[in-house]
């Protein structure tokens, strides 16, 4: 009788090599600056947890308006009493993390009244919170490492033009990093057009808040749906944005075992995938999600 080839563990090893090989490792990006309940910036950086840090917001900006920062509770820029920030921003960059202006957000007053306007703007960021130099800076001398589009309110023009003017800083020695937070329906209603200039490094799409496109009660179909449109589409790393807890969102949270069981496994599998988003820092300290996750992610 012919003996059978002994195949089959050379088989599970190349098996398991290809599983290996279409498998991406990310990180996990928080929002910070919007609950005086949620610790330093430098204690933020400290727990080690965190690959991005956004600090949030910048929520009064174009149409000619002066510019204003609010970090509920953390500090007054009004009084330039945020300008301690800068040590723990580079306490946070001498880690390897990267830290983020994010511009925007659900309450502020914002929007480009043309390109110009959004030339004026980026002027403004360069100067006062990336490389240039200004004699305001509101967060003090530290470099920030790039700016976040969180764009829910006024006009949907011109973040293109934004996106462009900012990235262009990149040639003067030092790169902006450029993030973008859209809504889960594709396209954003308001940052579609800016995501399609190829200018944003990371985009964590927030799939919470949105039941067409965001995870229900034992159904995954829709959230993976709407992820595959984002990796096909945009040309950026793509972070899953979700609440880190239940009270952090109307709809739309994911117990960590669904996370890391159902989800991570398939979403992982994209070259594009850039690892998880959650809002924000205070309800991550509430529930711990970012610890539960992470060796996941």
């Amino acid at each position: 009788m012919a003996r059978t080839p002994q195949s089959t563990p050379l088989l599970i090893s190349l098996s398991v090599l290809a599983f290996l090989q279409t498998t991406y490792a990310g990180g996990i990006a928080i929002y910070w600056g919007q609950n005086g309940n949620e610790g330093t910036l430098t204690q933020t950086c400290n727990t080690g947890k965190y690959s991005y840090v956004n600090i949030a917001f910048l929520n009064k900006f174009g149409n000619g308006q002066t510019p204003e920062i609010n970090l509920a509770g953390h500090c007054d820029s009004a009084s330039n009493g945020c300008t301690s920030v800068s040590t723990d921003i580079s306490n946070c960059q001498s880690q390897g993390v990267k830290v983020m202006l994010s511009i925007g957000g659900a309450i502020g007053s914002y929007s480009l009244s043309s390109s110009d306007d959004a030339q004026n703007v980026a002027n403004y960021l360069w100067n006062n919170f990336l490389g240039g130099r200004s004699s305001s800076r509101p967060l003090g001398d530290a470099v920030l490492d790039g700016i976040d589009f969180v764009i829910l309110l006024g006009s949907t023009q011109y973040w293109d033009d934004l996106a462009r003017a900012l990235s262009g800083f990149s040639q003067r020695g030092r790169k902006v990093y450029l993030t973008a937070a859209p809504q889960c329906p594709f396209p954003d209603k308001f940052m579609g057009t800016a995501l399609n200039t190829g200018r944003f490094d990371n985009v964590w799409a927030q799939f919470y808040n949105n039941p067409p496109c965001q995870y229900t009660s034992g159904n995954t179909t829709n959230l993976l749906n709407s992820w595959n449109r984002w990796t096909s589409s945009i040309n950026s790393r793509i972070f899953l944005g979700l609440p880190a807890a239940s009270a952090a969102a109307g709809s739309g949270f994911i117990p960590p075992n669904v996370l890391t069981s159902q989800i991570l496994p398939v979403i992982k599998t994209s070259p594009k995938y850039g690892g998880v988003m959650l809002w924000s820092k205070y309800y991550d300290d509430q529930s711990g999600y970012s610890s539960t996750i992470k060796s996941s992610v």
